[in-house]
């Protein structure tokens, strides 16, 4: 709401309720929807309203009808009966699925492989049988032909959106969203995030399901306030308030400019109490029965002549740096996490013989092993010499899945890939082995990479192989552990001690001190 001051109309709209809220920055009034049609009825002959907005104020004035009974819904969803292609949903989903047809807005945060994307879909097509729903997904592009071969097993005909090109708009009919991999809008300044918010509270949403296995996926309570917002969660009403009390918000002064801080992480008991109702959490092991995942930390050893080599590539590294910080030309926070990514890309490479060595070890024992690394120059060295399949973000998303299918098939029993690439959306349950060169810096990447081979149809245990070379892996893999603790108190209540220390300020105590 924008208007020149005038008393009588902030009076006016001070007692306007849903509340208004004073936007200092845009100057002016921010109503949360259901507040329109009050203001339509008060201010409407004084000010002009956006046709949009016109629009959407019509909408609510004629609501679409009531959703059937939770029980209707439960029963049309055929919980029971095999689908077409002989699959039976298990146990845990077949309890999701009921209770996603509870909830308008909700969040599905099953890890990785317990099958949310047929959950969903189960759920959706209730949904379509008896309220006439149209069934939209928003989902990276990747991961289109999956949803498409799982719409088919349940005989649905899907409208696949990608992430890069949300619609401003929902048709009159009604619509089911499902938003796979929902920590895309973790980021409430992104573009994305914005659009999915205004897709979100669209009148003409009859539910809107968010999958994700990383809910908070660096850790940072801060990340989880959008996905509340989508989904209509009372802790998603007022920022400032949720970041006061979970984010430890509170102004910095930086020089001349105070700048607001929230990201760190306290009260999350209280935080998973109040979010429980509308986000659904399971563990893998507690649903399926699948072959153990074993960690192996593996410390790389150098020759004397590498040993030099590495540590000179290092101290140079560092030396620069401290240069630069004696003539002040070292920004605060963004420089220290500069370096760490130089540190980590130099130890990548004087792993690349450690790695090359344990997986023709393996491969001679004829088992299949998938290889992680963040760097795609690493990648591409590794499938040279040791041949296999190979997915970077050079490739195409159909030729990425060229290359799985090739793994899977057992035409290679080798597959190399950088996290950003291979990390999301591919079933690799082929592999018995899986090699981290070094680990993404937040633990929802680092379990990605795992259970895309951690999952349904696996046929034995899996070893995960995490190489660590150096200062800058260890500081890392403390980090991830340190997240992991987080995460773990936020979706299973699990009780431990947080350590509570910034990435930035860790890695410039490391340079100091070198």
């Amino acid at each position: 709401m924008i208007s020149p001051f005038d008393p009588v109309t902030q009076a006016q709209l001070r007692a306007v309720r849903p509340r208004g809220e004073w936007r200092a920055r845009r100057h002016c009034w921010e109503f949360p929807l259901e507040a329109s049609l009050a203001l339509r009825q008060l201010l409407g002959r004084q000010f002009r309203i956006d046709a949009e907005l016109s629009e959407w104020m019509d909408w609510l004035e004629q609501p679409l009808p009531p959703l059937p009974a939770h029980r209707e819904l439960v029963a049309a969803a055929d919980l029971e009966r095999c689908l077409p292609d002989g699959r039976r949903l298990y146990a845990h989903q077949r309890l999701a699925v009921r209770w996603l047809l509870a909830r308008r807005g909700a969040l599905l945060a099953h890890p990785m492989g317990l099958g949310k994307t047929l959950t969903a879909l189960a759920a959706a097509r209730a949904m379509a049988r008896l309220a006439d729903c149209r069934i939209a997904v928003i989902a990276p592009g990747g991961l289109h032909a999956h949803w498409r071969q799982e719409a088919i097993a349940l005989g649905l005909q899907l409208e696949l959106i990608s992430w890069g090109r949300l619609p401003r708009c929902l048709p009159p009919a009604g619509t089911v969203l499902l938003v796979d991999e929902a920590h895309y809008a973790q980021n409430l300044g992104a573009a994305r995030t914005q659009a999915l918010l205004r897709l979100a509270r669209h009148p003409r949403l009859r539910a809107i399901w968010l999958l994700t296995g990383t809910p908070m996926k660096n850790g940072r309570p801060a990340q989880l306030f959008p996905l509340l917002m989508a989904i209509g969660h009372p802790l998603g009403l007022n920022q400032l308030a949720f970041e006061q009390r979970y984010c430890q918000g509170h102004w910095r002064q930086i020089g001349e400019r105070r700048q607001w801080q929230a990201s760190g992480a306290e009260r999350l008991e209280e935080l998973q109490a109040l979010t429980r109702p509308l986000l659904l959490h399971r563990r893998k092991q507690d649903c399926l029965e699948l072959p153990p995942k074993r960690r192996r930390f593996q410390a790389v050893d150098l020759s004397t002549t590498e040993g030099r080599g590495f540590q000179h590539l290092l101290q140079a590294k560092v030396n620069d740096y401290r240069r630069r910080a004696a003539r002040g030309e070292v920004r605060p926070g963004a420089e220290s996490l500069a370096m760490l990514t130089a540190l980590r890309q130099i130890g990548a490479q004087y792993k690349l013989p450690a790695a090359r060595e344990l997986v023709a070890e393996l491969l001679q024992r004829q088992e299949a092993v998938v290889v992680f690394t963040a760097f795609v120059a690493a990648a591409e060295l590794l499938q040279q010499h040791l041949g296999g399949a190979l997915i970077t973000g050079r490739l195409k998303p159909a030729e990425r899945q060229g290359e799985v299918n090739r793994f899977q098939a057992g035409e290679t029993s080798l597959l190399v890939a950088t996290f950003g690439s291979g990390g999301i959306g591919f079933n690799l349950h082929r592999a018995a082995h899986v090699i981290l060169i070094e680990r993404p810096w937040t633990p929802g990447d680092a379990e990605q990479a795992e259970d895309r081979c951690h999952r349904i149809g696996m046929a034995g245990p899996l070893t995960s192989h995490w190489l660590q070379l150096g200062v800058a892996d260890q500081l890392v893999d403390g980090l991830i552990t340190s997240k992991a603790e987080r995460i773990a108190l936020l979706l299973e209540g699990r009780q431990t001690s947080l350590r509570r220390r910034a990435l930035p300020a860790m890695v410039r105590e490391l340079l100091e001190g070198w």
